[in-house]
């Protein structure tokens, strides 16, 4: 029998794909990203944007790479993140892009994120603020500029507040503008404010950030994002394109945003496929098949769309934000995005993949799927040495003042006051009566614990219901507390007030500590403090000394120390806490952020980055009942409420 040659032929190859870069610069750059019609163009060239949010500052620098890579192997074309003022001028007029000298100095490298972004074929959507919200500490706003700004000049054209966001931008903008699409980078484009449209009482004020940028270099499309039935309260005519924030219906939502903006192009700026945590309540998230509708409906609709977030990151140090004044504090604990906390796939990821494969019309190069990175469960740690806050605070250079005074007004840190931690306002030689009782006029900002001779006398904050009932939480007004069933002469008062996070939503009235009215003994006035700002900066960790064998038992405020030993290359790991009761965990120096036992979360993620080969001192500060060990895990662990 004759078989025809055919059937011997090889195979067709696969066509060779450019990569997004070589697709749209291939001839050269003639143009950046344009909304002049009801399509977008990059370079003259058809584009739908399919980003997802990552924010830097919230990623270890080791990792963002692998994180981008991972971006792209989805089908992305673009990361899109926020730039955080507190962080970049972390004192008034001292700036940090990554060798400034603070305690977020390594997460800072602004100009690497962003050209890591472009090597790993991702365009960049950039949102400079000035506010930003982000769920984070402040809005992103520094808690200098209380000192200097009345909390209503905020987000306005008040020239005094002008001025600070001026020489921010001035800093800022030039290191953007070179990495700007149509000069050689990534950015394709940029967002004037955030979410104005909420709190647009002066649209001169986006006429005047505008400017600002224009005038610094900035040449890409500009933008602002809204919820699309606020209408066009938050832009104005020479901000170019609106965009659109939503998690629902997007048919109506999308619908609403081509009527209020016709003849442009559509982009959701913000589609939430997932949510933040609140200390004290059960974790929220989206389900993935809810995920899948809504993600599938904008891309079908069709509109360009941003997820926010595709990964969420981590709170370090004290840098959650909280959503409102009723005591909602967000957690170091991250939505269920599509990559996770520690950079793992998640099925919404492999959704997204699935999705944009099949919808997005053009054809370029993805890279394969990086790697896992793996995760360990060290040997649980024996706790080994305790420091009682009170000797602690002896290495502090204290403030004196004869009233009590906020955090953010202490004339420390070249006159920038303190942001994030504790303050602990002490009187000493008090003669104190049995059945002495203090009164804390207004509300504690934002909860405190109150100590006597270094014995905790206030109740401990274990449970979410004890955030609403217990004494020594904000949410209780002109507090009482029974300082001593005996008599005590000499007596030494602690006032130890923790700052749990600025609201991110409506920047304004955020000052942190006592200072609503007085503090009284038996209805007199107590004058003449001195104060203690415990910021738990590295160089102060690091001086620490008068350790002792560690005791367990105890029930006041303490520092714990013990030592991991790590004999190969480090791995990630998280920190599980569920057996303590309410603190920080601190890391070679540097806090890795909260925790609390009315949960949701239980768990810190520890990247192996801020690990070494050989002995790594873990820290806990506990405010109460300590556990009796530190234990890992390979994952997060939450608890149900």
């Amino acid at each position: 029998m004759t078989i025809s040659a055919a059937v011997f032929q090889p195979p067709v190859p696969a066509p060779i794909l450019p990569t997004s870069y070589e697709y749209y610069t291939s001839g050269g750059i003639n143009s950046g990203l344009s909304a002049d019609q009801t399509y977008f163009t990059l370079n003259d060239r058809n584009i739908s944007i399919y980003s997802g949010a990552l924010h830097y500052f919230r990623v270890p620098r080791a990792y963002w790479r692998d994180r981008l890579r991972k971006f792209r192997a989805a089908g992305l074309n673009t990361v899109e993140t926020y730039i955080p003022w507190n962080l970049h001028e972390h004192q008034s007029g001292r700036f940090d892009f990554g060798n400034g000298g603070s305690e977020m100095a390594d997460f800072l490298h602004l100009t690497e994120f962003l050209k890591t972004a472009q090597e790993e074929d991702l365009f960049a959507i950039v949102r400079p603020g000035p506010f930003i919200c982000a769920e984070f500490e402040f809005g992103g706003f520094p808690s200098w500029l209380l000192r200097e700004v009345d909390h209503f000049m905020f987000r306005n054209s008040n020239s005094k507040y002008m001025s600070f966001v001026r020489r921010y931008f001035t800093v800022l903008l030039p290191i953007l503008a070179l990495l700007q699409f149509t000069k050689g980078g990534p950015i394709i484009a940029f967002q004037v404010e955030n979410e104005y449209a909420s709190d647009s009482a002066d649209l001169e004020y986006l006429r005047l950030l505008r400017q600002i940028m224009l005038d610094n270099g900035i040449v890409e499309l500009l933008a602002t994002s809204d919820n699309p039935d606020k209408g066009t309260k938050g832009t104005i005519p020479e901000l170019f394109l609106m965009t659109g924030n939503f998690n629902t219906d997007p048919k109506k939502q999308l619908d609403m945003l081509k009527a209020n903006q016709p003849n442009k192009p559509l982009m959701t700026m913000e589609f939430w496929p997932g949510w933040f945590d609140y200390w004290g309540d059960a974790h929220i998230t989206m389900t993935s098949d809810t995920f899948r509708e809504v993600y599938e409906g904008i891309l079908t609709y069709p509109s360009s769309v941003n997820m926010y977030m595709f990964h969420g990151g981590t709170n370090w140090r004290f840098l959650n934000g909280g959503l409102n004044f009723n005591f909602d504090f967000e957690n170091s604990g991250k939505t269920i995005d599509n990559l996770n906390e520690g950079g793992d796939y998640t099925e919404k990821y492999f959704i997204t993949q699935e999705l944009l494969a099949k919808y997005n019309p053009i054809q370029t190069k993805i890279p394969d799927l990086p790697p896992l990175i793996p995760k360990i469960a060290y040997p649980n740690l024996a706790i080994e040495e305790q420091l009682l806050i009170e000797d602690a605070l002896t290495t502090i250079e204290p403030v004196f003042s004869p009233n009590l005074v906020v955090m953010e007004r202490l004339d420390i840190n070249n006159n920038s006051g303190q942001s994030y931690g504790y303050v602990v306002y002490r009187k000493e030689n008090l003669q104190l009566d049995a059945g002495s009782v203090l009164l804390i006029e207004g509300r504690v900002c934002d909860t405190i614990m109150v100590l006597v001779n270094g014995v905790l006398v206030s109740p401990s904050l274990e449970n979410s219901a004890d955030l609403g009932t217990k004494y020594g939480t904000g949410a209780i007004a002109n507090s009482t507390l029974i300082l001593t069933t005996e008599n005590l002469e000499g007596a030494t008062l602690d006032l130890f007030v923790e700052n749990w996070g600025r609201v991110n939503t409506y920047p304004y009235y955020q000052f942190k500590g006592l200072h609503q009215g007085a503090a009284k003994i038996n209805d007199v006035e107590i004058t003449d403090w001195t104060i203690f700002p415990l910021e738990f900066k590295k160089s102060w960790i690091n001086r620490l000394v008068g350790w002792k064998s560690a005791k367990l038992n105890t029930t006041d405020p303490s520092l714990y120390r013990a030592v991991l030993v790590i004999e190969d290359e480090p791995q990630d790991t998280f920190v599980h806490m569920e057996n303590w009761t309410k603190g920080i965990v601190i890391v070679n120096g540097f806090v890795i952020g909260r925790y609390a036992h009315m949960g949701p979360i239980q768990t810190l993620y520890l990247p192996a980055p801020l690990l070494k080969q050989g002995g790594n001192e873990v820290i806990i500060f506990e405010q109460f009942k300590p556990g009796k060990e530190i234990i890992f895990s390979t994952k997060h662990i939450y608890i149900s409420h």
